[in-house]
């Protein structure tokens, strides 16, 4: 006997009928589940102590979890063990309104790099102390965004979410701080990105500092998520 694949939940909503609930079964929700949180099917058994294969079986249907592995599931996933049970369309109706944490990530990403742009052509135009000011106030304001976010998001999506924001935008928070305090040091002035200065090797001093810090952030925050 051939086992049927998992379907997700694009594929449901396709194929119901208009105004019927999507009913899917327990492996279809869990590789949906998987899905919305942005992990693997084997970071989602080193979660709940299984093989690679143990979750690949349930994804197809060749087999189904035990009880106290749908009781780890429903911990890990934030949902009920009625909703990995039992097929119902939402586990949790009140998230289900509640927005995508991804699009918080997206806009406060976005509203970072604008600081770190907005500060590096005002200082370059104008070299005033202000445009270091106003490119922390947009970070600042995009940090808030994200923070607002991930209170009133899908507490569903807010894993991936957290992983992607920081990892990406370590890289633009690090960056000015870094800046000020090398050419504070180096230059006397208070610009928002490195400027060349004697001795030499202090401007790739500055970027081996910055890129090493960063990616030391980066490596702990994958840690993070990975024992989250």
């Amino acid at each position: 006997m051939v086992a049927s694949q998992p379907r997700d939940a694009d594929h449901w909503a396709m194929i119901k009928p208009p105004g019927e609930r999507v009913v899917m079964n327990i492996a279809d929700r869990i590789q949906h589940l998987r899905k919305v949180k942005g992990v693997s099917q084997e970071e989602l058994a080193d979660k709940i102590g299984v093989s690679r294969q143990a979750v690949s079986k349930w994804e197809s249907e060749q087999s189904i979890p035990d009880i106290d592995k749908i009781i780890i599931m429903s911990t890990y996933f934030d949902v009920t063990t009625d909703y990995l049970l039992k097929g119902i369309e939402s586990p949790c109706t009140e998230d289900a309104k509640r927005p995508d944490a991804r699009i918080f990530a997206i806009v406060g990403t976005v509203l970072n790099f604008v600081g770190v742009v907005i500060a590096a052509a005002l200082w370059y135009e104008q070299q005033q102390p202000m445009a270091l000011v106003v490119g922390l106030v947009f970070m600042a304001l995009g940090c808030m965004v994200f923070g607002v976010g991930m209170i009133n998001s899908d507490p569903r999506s807010k894993t991936s979410a957290q992983r992607t924001f920081w990892i990406i935008n370590v890289w633009l928070i690090a960056f000015m701080p870094l800046s000020f305090v090398y050419n504070v040091l180096f230059t006397g002035t208070t610009a928002p990105y490195p400027l060349l200065t004697n001795p030499i090797i202090a401007f790739p001093l500055f970027w081996l500092v910055y890129i090493a810090f960063c990616l030391v952030m980066v490596y702990f925050q994958v840690r993070r998520s990975a024992r989250g």
